[in-house]
């Protein structure tokens, strides 16, 4: 595609450099919220044997305009909101306690769950507030 100037070579290319100014002023607010939302919910996270912690990890898209930070472990929303009795989203516990079969050591266990430990939207309320301190 053509690239069509108007007015003075200089003013061209102070706009070409405001754009590429702006553009790594953008990157660098995206790359600080996502790193506090990331640090957050490591920091928050519970840790029994780890494996929740050691699964949030983030990375950069699109060229750096974009910042994802992702949770592997599957039990993560169990964690975040708690299971049962103490469930503050979601509980389909029909019956308080209830027991259910260890898979590994095939014994029963009677539980009334779990409470919430939140780490995930605490993260999210952090980032929100650093990207708002720097794009405002």
């Amino acid at each position: 595609m053509a690239k069509v100037k108007y007015g003075a070579n200089s003013i061209v290319a102070d706009l070409e450099k405001y754009s590429k100014d702006i553009d790594k002023w953008v990157k660098k607010g995206i790359a600080k919220t996502t790193m506090k939302i990331y640090n957050t919910a490591v920091a928050l996270a519970p840790v029994d044997q780890g494996f929740l912690k050691e699964s949030i990890d983030f990375r950069f898209e699109n060229g750096g305009l974009t910042g994802v930070v992702n949770v592997g472990a599957s039990y993560s929303l169990y964690v975040e909101y708690g299971t049962g009795i103490y469930a503050t989203k979601g509980s389909r516990a029909k019956k308080i306690p209830w027991s259910y079969k260890d898979p590994k050591t095939g014994q029963w266990i009677t539980t009334k769950g779990q409470a919430p430990q939140p780490f995930w939207n605490p993260a999210l309320d952090a980032g929100r507030k650093t990207f708002e301190a720097y794009f405002n």
